[in-house]
């Protein structure tokens, strides 16, 4: 993956990625978390949090839009991106590092998590411990699964981290977990580059090989989401192998007041699938609230 690619990349990407976040870190358990930001307090909070083995960098290019209207922030949860790696990890971990980030950051009572894939199950978490803390949350292609798309859980194999001559070699090498495909590679080579860094003579990826391992099961996850008293929704790819029609259904059975949007053409990672049809449903969502 390079800039010599074949394909195009649109101008509102350019203008999007081209806003550079300002960088902050706090210590949560030991741990330093680094967080990013495109707007300073004073507006309503909007707090990004990414999927699993992802970071803060897969939202360059969506955040920016909401810089001026919302006091924009995304973290890197701890074992990710440029965070700190634990010896064990928690549902209960992430909740504090994703209400201490808010914090650092003077984000007011009126902000809402917007959470992806394992990123909305710790979010689920976080705001059934902090009921009081945020105003909303909104998952993408996350939550609670109906029974019958349920999946057993396949055995964690430890295998040795790998390494690559070269960060160009190593982003080559950069596939979406769940597996997909991504018509938008300009977006896809944008996450690579800032998924890799320089790792004991060779170049590596930016997460824990070990961080599922060392991850505590999170057992209460139907019971917290039953309990949010905050406003809730979600947005999910239709063509998503991940989440399902069916478990939306489900979803919204456990907890009658979540507001639900299917995104067209989308799979799990709906916003790299479609950006600027997931921000307008994003902003659609944002506006309701309001």
């Amino acid at each position: 993956m390079s800039d010599n690619s074949t394909y195009t990349t649109p101008q509102w990407f350019w203008d999007a990625v081209d806003i550079k976040p300002e960088q902050g870190s706090i210590e949560v358990g030991e741990c330093e978390i680094t967080y990013f930001y495109w707007s300073e307090p004073g507006s309503p909070g909007l707090l990004f949090v990414h999927g699993h083995n992802a970071h803060a960098h897969w939202w360059d290019f969506i955040t920016p839009s909401y810089k001026d209207e919302y006091q924009t922030v995304a973290l890197d949860l701890s074992g990710m991106g440029d965070s700190d790696h634990r010896d064990e990890y928690s549902a209960d971990l992430y909740a504090e590092e994703i209400v201490a980030v808010a914090d650092k950051c003077e984000m007011p009572g009126n902000t809402i998590l917007v959470s992806h894939s394992f990123g909305g199950a710790m979010s689920i978490r976080t705001v059934a411990r902090n009921p009081d803390r945020f105003k909303g949350l909104i998952l993408l292609d996350s939550g609670i699964k109906h029974p019958d798309d349920v999946r057993p859980p396949e055995p964690e194999r430890l295998a040795k981290a790998k390494l690559y001559p070269s960060a160009e070699v190593a982003q080559s090498r950069f596939r979406l977990q769940p597996p997909q495909q991504c018509e938008n590679q300009y977006i896809v080579d944008h996450i690579a580059r800032s998924s890799v860094e320089y790792i004991d003579d060779g170049f590596g990826w930016k997460f824990d090989e070990e961080q599922s391992l060392r991850m505590q099961p999170y057992e209460d996850i139907e019971a917290d989401f039953k309990s949010i008293g905050c406003k809730c929704a979600l947005i999910y790819g239709d063509s998503s192998e991940f989440f399902t029609a069916k478990s939306a259904a489900y979803m919204k059975e456990l907890l009658p007041h979540l507001e639900v949007t299917e995104l067209a053409d989308a799979q799990h990672h709906l916003f790299l699938d479609q950006p600027l049809t997931f921000m307008e449903a994003l902003t659609g969502q944002l506006n309701a609230w309001s």
